[in-house]
């Protein structure tokens, strides 16, 4: 099969549109479809439902993206391979992986270290949630991820080496005149009839597990689209919120944080495929533990829990 057939699907089905695919592609939206239909014959199955504002896959036709990018990430990845073993390069860009929270300060600290330390090198930093990083790991499109252990956890899988960077102790963010503000360690009972706001799943679940221990349901009754929307309906003093210690050095100035007693925690991984790791992905996660450490005195770096 044609790989360069197989690029133009998974580019049809980022896009949803046979016209932006080939402009994007530099070929005539004729020549798509030709090739479209081509694909079709040869699998024997419709891979794609044309709708009146354009295409999107069919059940099938998902099942082959998939396959199809992994293929495609995967034949990229050989390409670089050899032209870098051409070179004598040791190694192409770090593509790096990062969970938002990991993103706003621990990962950017521990590339500014390595770059010092190894000299400039290109990189790359994508933000995403564990599952998704952790495909994307397994894809070969990311290197080295950063991701945590928080709901729904991080997947026990073989083909991905995790180490153990730190444990992650959860704060409460207040905006700046909260009456709680600058007054912690505070037991969560006594925030009982807050407004809580949440962005993501297993934030709100750390949460609702915390609180249930204290004898009480947060009332979490607004929902932000990321940490930004979070942090800015704390700000403004419609709700406060749990959120990574991690993130307590990247605050904005208009809010503040509050620590838990018997706070709810997280474990921070950085997981690399086993099969042919980059060669700076182990020199990214050991400065990343030296990061994880230093920013809170309760997180150990030792490997352990």
């Amino acid at each position: 099969m044609d790989l360069t057939v197989w690029r133009t699907f998974v580019t049809v089905c980022r896009l949803g549109s046979l016209s932006a695919a080939a402009a994007e592609l530099n070929h005539t939206q004729s020549a798509i479809s030709r090739q479209m239909a081509g694909l079709e014959r040869q699998l024997g199955a419709k891979l794609l439902e044309r709708r009146a504002r354009g295409v999107s896959p069919t059940g099938v036709g998902e099942v082959f993206r998939r396959h199809a990018a992994a293929t495609l990430d995967e034949a990229d990845r050989a390409v670089r391979s050899v032209r870098e073993a051409k070179d004598g390069a040791h190694g192409g860009p770090l593509n790096v992986g990062a969970t938002p929270s990991l993103a706003a300060g621990v990962v950017p600290e521990a590339l500014r270290r390595l770059l010092e330390e190894s000299g400039p090198r290109p990189w790359s930093l994508s933000p995403g949630l564990t599952g998704a990083l952790h495909e994307r790991v397994l894809a070969g499109r990311l290197d080295v991820a950063a991701v945590t252990d928080a709901p729904p956890g991080l997947p026990e899988d073989p083909r991905v080496e995790r180490r153990f960077l730190g444990l992650d102790e959860m704060v409460v963010v207040l905006p700046v005149g909260h009456p709680r503000a600058g007054h912690g360690p505070v037991r969560v009972e006594t925030l009982a009839d807050e407004t809580w706001v949440e962005d993501n799943d297993g934030s709100a679940a750390l949460l609702r597990r915390h609180a249930a221990r204290a004898g009480f349901s947060p009332r979490i009754d607004l929902g932000a689209a990321d940490l930004p929307g979070k942090l800015a309906l704390v700000a403004t003093g419609h709700a406060i919120a749990l959120i990574p210690g991690v993130l307590r050095r990247a605050l904005r100035a208009d809010v503040t944080t509050t620590a838990l007693v018997d706070p709810p925690a997280r474990g921070i991984y950085g997981i690399t495929p086993r099969r042919d790791p980059h060669p700076g992905a182990s020199a990214l996660i050991d400065r990343l533990a030296e990061v994880c450490a230093g920013s809170d005195p309760r997180v150990d770096p030792a490997g352990g829990h």
